[in-house]
């Protein structure tokens, strides 16, 4: 049907393994790329995704919302917040990250730079 499209990430046009304690999966839906990031427990920025991108910081722009587990963002300006399940998020460039607690957490991310 025209103008209507669907997605399932059970058959994501991406998946990427690549980076420790982390599943990327995207589609691409309304000529837009979201993606499912899967991230384990002990799952941290500076230590999973900076050996293999570099940089001292994040430097991707992160819009989403987290589904389950809760993930805390440090940004270099020693702003530091936890979001958790049902919250919607926007991070700047210039950040660490990491999962808190011992459950996985799940987000849907509209913006950001992850598997590029």
């Amino acid at each position: 049907m025209a103008g209507v499209e669907v997605k399932n990430f059970d058959k994501a046009d991406e998946v990427n393994n690549n980076f420790k304690n982390a599943k990327i999966e995207a589609v691409k839906v309304g000529n837009q790329r979201v993606m499912k990031l899967t991230l384990q427990p002990g799952w941290q920025w500076s230590k999973d995704i900076k050996p293999t991108v570099g940089g001292d910081s994040c430097q991707a722009t992160h819009l989403g919302v987290i589904v389950s587990g809760a993930v805390c963002a440090k940004h270099n300006d020693g702003t530091e917040l936890t979001y958790k399940a049902g919250d919607a998020y926007s991070i700047q460039p210039g950040h660490d990250g990491w999962v808190v607690g011992n459950e996985e957490a799940v987000v849907y991310e509209f913006h950001g730079m992850w598997g590029e």
